[in-house]
């Protein structure tokens, strides 16, 4: 791992998340952020008329992404003020600049704006796997739309549906997810410049009464820092509604992703359908010939750590006072980032899996057979009806038949010979070949493979034509 072996490393970060969600949310990103808003900030001002070089300005450029973190943290170990710390050591290299480096501005401006950039990263790289995902759960439920399947509801046997129409449900959920992203994504808004309680009276004074250059100060910010648009009202801080919006957001991506683990490890469990197994991974210590659902479950486990995770920025969004309180903080620097690893580390190993998914056809029908004749009793009987059949006679005739069968196969682990006692019974007048034929498997899916087709054609096609582009994210497990 190349990591200090006595102290305690974050598993996100070591085990299970990518590296590209990792260095969103790194000191290296954040603190590179600040020094790119004092250089927009500085840019913005001088633009708009206030007395700053070019010099000053080249000065802050060339050591944008130098960072002096000795400096830093020899400095906040003195003041205990990161801000503080770091404009001071941006001002030992920039001797010049040091005047007007942050001028004007409150700690919030680096630390709130460069969150919202961080998250706006976060969510761009959520969206690349989300599409990737849908283009993996496509291409597996459009493989199995026709293959008849045993439904279930309440995990017991019900009517037949197929593996396609069922992966289309998982399908869904995530469609759902990435259209919620969307909304987040094109609607997030900086902070911009807004002052000490958010009057932006320090800049009214910096520009001598001038309102309007206070606006375009904020705009020109928030242009440079790849914004659409920002705040037009805030306290200190941007509302803490967007944290608990966003970790809202990653919570339902969790929530869609543990309903899959889920369903996949009781498929697992009726050898049905298997998540990958390599050659020579090993699935219990004790017990050598197992092949547990490690991913999924890996999944379940990341994915309530996230749904949990989503009541902290809720909470913190509660319980700000005014204009802002600095309970907010340490909280931040928790709750959201590893949202965002875990979250990356569950689509990773949601696309792991659906790419490598095992199918065990014989298994499904096996299972579909012992069932089916329960399932066709209606069938059976409508047929026997058209042949002149007395239909409350037999529904209390099946109905026995069909206690019989049930009983034969829960408590003597027989097979279900239900059609055989139907075959032998002369009230319904029909051979054992005549009832194999009532048995067609179509018969019993209904429009199962034509709501496979018609939801990908009319819902997921067209997402994933319009970001074709960003198809393909990797889906390499680490451990």
């Amino acid at each position: 791992m190349g990591q200090d072996p006595s102290r305690y490393e974050n598993p996100l970060t070591e085990r299970y998340a990518s590296s590209e969600m990792a260095a969103v949310f790194s000191n290296q990103k954040k603190f590179r952020t600040w020094r790119r808003l004092w250089v927009a900030l500085a840019e913005s001002e001088q633009a708009l008329g206030l007395p700053i070089t070019d010099a000053q300005i080249e000065e802050m450029r060339r050591f944008q992404d130098e960072i002096n973190y000795d400096v830093a943290e020899a400095r906040e170990r003195e003041v205990r003020h990161d801000v503080m710390a770091h404009i001071y050591a941006f001002g030992e290299q920039c001797p010049e600049a040091r005047p007007i480096i942050h001028l004007g501005a409150t700690s919030a401006f680096v630390q709130d704006n460069t969150e919202l950039v961080q998250m706006g990263d976060g969510l761009q790289i959520v969206r690349t796997k989300l599409v990737s995902l849908l283009a993996d759960l496509k291409a597996f439920a459009m493989e199995y739309r026709n293959l008849p399947t045993l439904g279930f509801t309440h995990f017991q046997p019900a009517q037949l549906t197929t593996v396609g129409k069922r992966a289309s449900l998982w399908l869904q959920d995530v469609l759902m997810d990435f259209h919620d992203l969307d909304y987040y994504l094109t609607t997030l808004r900086f902070r911009g410049v807004k002052g000490t309680t958010g009057t932006q009276a320090s800049f009214l004074e910096l520009f001598e009464g001038d309102s309007e250059r206070v606006q375009q100060l904020d705009r020109l910010v928030t242009e440079k820092m790849g914004f659409s648009g920002c705040f037009v009202v805030t306290g200190q801080t941007y509302t803490r509604k967007v944290d608990s919006q966003i970790g809202d957001l990653l919570s339902r991506i969790g929530q869609s992703a543990h309903k899959f683990g889920n369903d996949l490890r009781l498929l697992q469990n009726l050898k049905e359908i298997e998540e990958p197994f390599e050659t020579s991974q090993i699935g219990s210590s004790a017990m050598a010939y197992k092949r547990n659902p490690m991913r999924s479950e890996r999944i379940c486990a990341l994915a309530r750590f996230v749904i949990t995770t989503a009541g902290s920025p809720a909470f913190t969004a509660a319980t700000q006072w005014f204009e802002r309180t600095l309970d907010d903080s340490a909280n931040k620097r928790l709750a959201l980032p590893q949202m965002f690893l875990a979250v990356d580390a569950i689509l990773i190993l949601y696309m792991n899996i659906v790419r490598g998914l095992v199918v065990y056809p014989k298994m499904i029908r096996r299972h579909v057979d012992q069932e089916l004749p329960f399932i066709a009793t209606e069938n059976i009987m409508m047929v026997a009806v058209k042949r002149g059949g007395d239909r409350q006679e037999l529904h209390e005739s099946i109905r026995g038949h069909s206690m019989e069968a049930g009983k034969r196969v829960k408590e003597e682990g027989e097979d279900n010979d239900l059609l055989d006692r139907i075959a032998g019974d002369a009230a319904f007048g029909m051979t054992r070949a005549e009832l194999d034929g009532v048995l067609d498997l179509k018969a019993f899916v209904g429009r199962a493979p034509e709501q496979v087709e018609q939801f990908v054609a009319e819902e997921v096609d067209p997402v994933l034509e319009e970001n074709a582009e960003v198809l393909g994210a990797e889906a390499e497990v680490r451990v």
